[in-house]
């Protein structure tokens, strides 16, 4: 009898510990990365609606970035992508400004002879130096869909110092959207005014404007966006002489370029946080 009373409660106990063993664990809840990665160059969302069924509105989505593309314009109404140092490498510019072959048949596709002697540079919106993780990341920069006529000194001397800026606020911890885009027709470059190149085929912008969302470097990168958000937003006349200033001195609000252009910047941020963030005027530059 004493015997198996000894073997029940054994059987027991062994039971509690094997239904205990056996109890689901609960997940430990992540913290997040903090390791730069490559995401989704139009993550904070498609601001003109963009697709496939538009040819003025025309979504093209390259692995280095996103763009909408206007067929009767010739060139891009915006450019999209994601920076950080996950991005960046030691690969050497390629410069092979060239036709975008994904253009759909029977589009006209801009030639680099297209810009020569007008006294406009083929201008990048996502720039070379976003993208030299790669030979191939590189290059992708250089297909004209994502190049525009812009004035040599705004390209030069103001848009790229802006650019820098960029990539300064990656190296020091930060990862950002970026999306860049033109409005309006006519520019002045070195040989005067313009409003058109090849015959009309490409649209000279009137301005060139820029939106850059900072974060410090993580995941979960819309739903880490709040009110406190840094946003630096920049609309720079194509001229010569809007390298007479720095780029800070064009700041303006997301919420004036959304007038301009019509279009619905950061639309996957909540709209509360959107709000704030897009009636803000970001002047600084540290």
């Amino acid at each position: 009898m004493i015997h198996q009373l000894k073997t029940l409660v054994y059987l027991a106990g062994l039971s509690v510990l094997l239904n205990g063993c056996l109890r689901p664990v609960t997940p430990r809840t992540s913290t997040g990365s903090t390791q730069p990665t490559r995401d989704d160059n139009l993550a904070l969302g498609n601001p003109s609606r963009a697709t496939l069924n538009d040819p003025d509105n025309y979504l093209m989505a390259k692995s280095t970035y996103t763009l909408s593309y206007s067929r009767k314009r010739g060139i891009a109404n915006w450019v999209s992508w994601h920076l950080s140092s996950a991005w960046k490498g030691d690969s050497p510019r390629t410069n092979e400004f060239r036709p975008d072959p994904t253009l759909p048949t029977g589009w006209y596709a801009a030639k680099t002879s297209d810009y020569t002697h007008t006294g406009f540079d083929r201008g990048h919106l996502c720039p070379s130096d976003d993208r030299d993780g790669s030979a191939e990341d590189n290059a992708a920069t250089f297909l004209l869909t994502n190049i525009v006529p812009q004035a040599p000194r705004h390209n030069r001397e103001v848009w790229k110092y802006l650019e820098e800026y960029e990539r300064h606020l990656v190296a020091n911890g930060n990862e950002v959207y970026v999306i860049a885009g033109t409005y309006g027709v006519g520019g002045t470059g070195q040989n005067g005014p313009a409003s058109a190149l090849a015959g009309g085929k490409l649209t000279v912008p009137a301005s060139l404007w820029k939106i850059i969302v900072v974060l410090p470097t993580g995941s979960d990168d819309v739903s880490r966006i709040s009110t406190n958000t840094r946003v630096i937003a920049v609309n720079i006349p194509n001229v010569q002489s809007a390298a007479d200033k720095p780029w800070n001195a064009y700041v303006t609000s997301i919420d004036l370029l959304e007038n301009q252009t019509g279009y619905d910047f950061l639309s996957n941020v909540s709209a509360d946080v959107q709000r704030i963030i897009e009636a803000r005027v970001d002047g600084g530059n540290s």
